[in-house]
């Protein structure tokens, strides 16, 4: 089956595929309407080959188990995931339809100031901080699904858990890696190895693409690009744009260390970074656009086009990387010319030069390359202010540089952590990186949260760094439906990032209940809805019980709310519903006396019987529905 035929298609018997949105390595996006809720959503749909042969009963599992990994994701900065299901051979998710563009069109034009690109940024780490949280890896982060909302330009990620049912049993059938290879980290690449420090890396290799607007890695192809994550460091930030200082540097070359243990182990803490980052560049420097993507020369065309797709790169076996590097120049080394007079006193002489050398090179060596050139790094540096941290590596003979970081349980000024660790080996003159706390990081609450509307409370809240937010909502004649009532920080307070904050928005004032008036007159019922503030319409139905003008029931029903100023549907009985009975061709005098017996009024027209032709039809004509005492017009000839 073509991608194609599937539109116009009710897959599932409920949702209906209105037009192809994209395609990719996985699936095929489509838009849809679910006919059941009579909304807009996204249908993905699973390339049927990933289902195919031995492995197609651990593929579904495996996808079963990440799509309901997904949807229990609950984030602004996340692309819902509403359901999963198969119909026929076809595995399909449904997902919040995001109308707009996506990250690689604003990369490509060139769209990005460096205050927007770490806005995205920012909600890109804080959807993948929910996600980590709940163990859910995403694996697959590249421009392409970190899609922008038409109209707001808010961020959403896409595609949670599908890399991992896919490339599960690609590793199981045929030992290869799947992902975008100018995202995928270095342990990623050669062992396989994939936990949220990859998500990490991919979003370090994100951050320099928007802030240069290349790639950093190029190639002929993905094993040359998957080759340079492995063996080379991102190139410097400052390389590619000159205006961009060494914050910048830092940031992107934190998140893209080719050792994992180097980076931050979590998207959490990796926003953390992000977000001081962002406090140490000048405004200035903000607004100012970034590089938009450079158009390929003709010899990188290929390689650009096999690093910025999803491909499949096989691991390397061991040793494969390290042949692909250039050869070493052979050292060349002189050969002594043989002694032309030789004399017993240039032989000692020689004999003693030749012995310093080689005691100098032993001492070089020691020092600077064997056991001389490493020490230990000391224990008692964690936990203690970072001055007696700094004594105790410099008593070690070693020299200290300091990161700061928020942390809610390390008090300020004590050092959290140390890189490397305690014990660890390290080079005399590699510099200790110590990550000293700041104590716990506190926002400024904003101004005037009781009476925003709910999203603009939100937003504000979040755009002050409190992202834990819990709405409740409650029935009051406060406010207008929508608005925030109250909230659980006051104005100006200063309260920690993780505190979680309260509010509790208005649904309006209260309903009103219907009352119950079945049974009774319909003007009597209308009066009675209408002392309740309520709208009433009135609707007349043929019924063969309820005596013809009273009240059968009302729509809501009685017992049910209904807002203010609301409309409840009144339906009235019209007494039991009859049928014409059929008297053409009898006399007028016959068919009178059989309309009059079935209830109905005759209303005699024509020429009488002059011409012997009785009854030659009727208005309403036989068979018709009228109720008992309607007129029936009778046509003679």
């Amino acid at each position: 089956m073509t991608a194609d035929s599937l539109i116009g298609r009710l897959v599932d018997g409920r949702y209906r595929i209105v037009a192809r949105v994209a395609r990719g390595g996985m699936a095929t996006v489509y838009r849809a309407h679910d006919t059941r809720l009579d909304r807009e959503i996204a249908l993905k749909v699973m390339h049927p080959h990933l289902a195919e042969g031995d492995q197609a009963a651990s593929f579904l599992q495996r996808f079963e188990r990440e799509a309901r990994s997904a949807a229990g994701l609950q984030h602004h900065g996340v692309v819902a995931v509403y359901d999963q299901g198969t119909d026929g051979d076809m595995r399909y998710l449904t997902m919040e339809y995001v109308p707009g563009t996506n990250l690689r069109h604003l990369i490509r034009e060139g769209e990005l100031t460096l205050r927007r690109s770490f806005a995205i940024l920012d909600t890109v780490l804080s959807a993948l901080a929910a996600a980590h949280a709940k163990d859910v890896v995403h694996r697959d982060i590249k421009p392409e699904n970190v899609l922008l909302e038409a109209g707001t330009g808010r961020p959403k990620v896409a595609d949670f858990g599908l890399a991992r049912a896919v490339s599960e049993v690609s590793n199981t059938t045929t030992g290869t890696v799947l992902g975008t290879v100018a995202y995928l980290a270095p342990e990623t690449i050669s062992t396989g190895h994939v936990d949220a420090r990859a998500d990490v890396y991919a979003v370090g290799v994100l951050a320099f693409e928007m802030f240069t607007g290349r790639l950093p890695h190029e190639g002929e192809g993905a094993i040359q690009v998957a080759f340079a994550h492995v063996n080379n460091d991102v190139p410097p930030v400052s390389a590619f744009a000159g205006h961009l200082g060494r914050p910048l540097d830092h940031l992107v070359r934190t998140l893209t260390s080719r050792d994992p243990d180097q980076r931050p182990p979590d998207a959490a803490h990796a926003l953390e970074l992000l977000r001081t980052t962002f406090r140490r560049i000048p405004n200035e420097v903000l607004d100012i656009p970034a590089k938009a993507a450079p158009p390929p020369s003709p010899t990188a065309v290929r390689a650009a086009h096999t690093a910025a797709r999803t491909a499949v790169v096989e691991r390397p076996q061991a040793g494969r990387w390290a042949a692909q590097q250039p050869p070493r120049p052979p050292v060349q080394t002189a050969s002594p010319a043989p002694p032309t007079a030789p004399r017993r006193r240039w032989r000692g002489n020689l004999a003693l030069v030749l012995g310093l050398v080689v005691v100098l090179l032993a001492a070089w060596w020691y020092t600077e390359h064997g056991p001389g050139a490493f020490t230990v790094v000391p224990d008692g540096v964690v936990g203690v202010a970072v001055e007696q941290a700094q004594d105790t590596l410099a008593e070690a003979g070693l020299t200290a540089s300091t990161r700061q970081r928020y942390d809610s349980d390390v008090p300020e000024g004590q050092v959290i952590s140390v890189r490397p660790d305690e014990g660890s080996r390290t080079e005399r003159d590699a510099p200790v990186e110590l990550v000293v706390s700041l104590g716990q990081e506190l926002a400024d609450v904003p101004d005037g949260l009781v009476g925003m509307s709910e999203e603009d409370a939100v937003a504000a809240l979040r755009a002050a760094g409190l992202t834990d937010v819990d709405v409740s909502r409650e029935y009051t004649d406060d406010g207008p439906a929508g608005e925030v009532i109250w909230a659980s920080v006051r104005d100006g307070d200063r309260v920690p990032t993780d505190e979680r904050v309260r509010l509790t928005v208005s649904e309006g004032p209260p309903p009103v209940t219907v009352p119950e008036v079945a049974g009774a007159a319909a003007d009597d019922a209308v009066a009675a809805l209408e002392a309740e503030g309520l709208r009433v319409e009135r609707e007349e139905v043929f019924d063969d019980e309820a005596a013809p003008g009273t009240v059968i029931r009302t729509e809501p029903g009685a017992g049910e709310g209904v807002a203010q100023d609301g409309t409840v549907t009144v339906v009235v009985s019209r007494g039991p519903e009859g049928t014409v009975p059929d008297v053409v061709d009898l006399s007028l005098e016959e068919a009178t006396e059989v309309l009059e017996e079935a209830g109905y009024v005759v209303v005699p027209r024509g020429f009488g019987e002059i011409f012997g032709k009785g009854v030659v039809e009727t208005d309403p004509a036989a068979g018709e529905q009228l109720a008992p005492g309607g007129e029936v017009v009778v046509w003679t000839f």
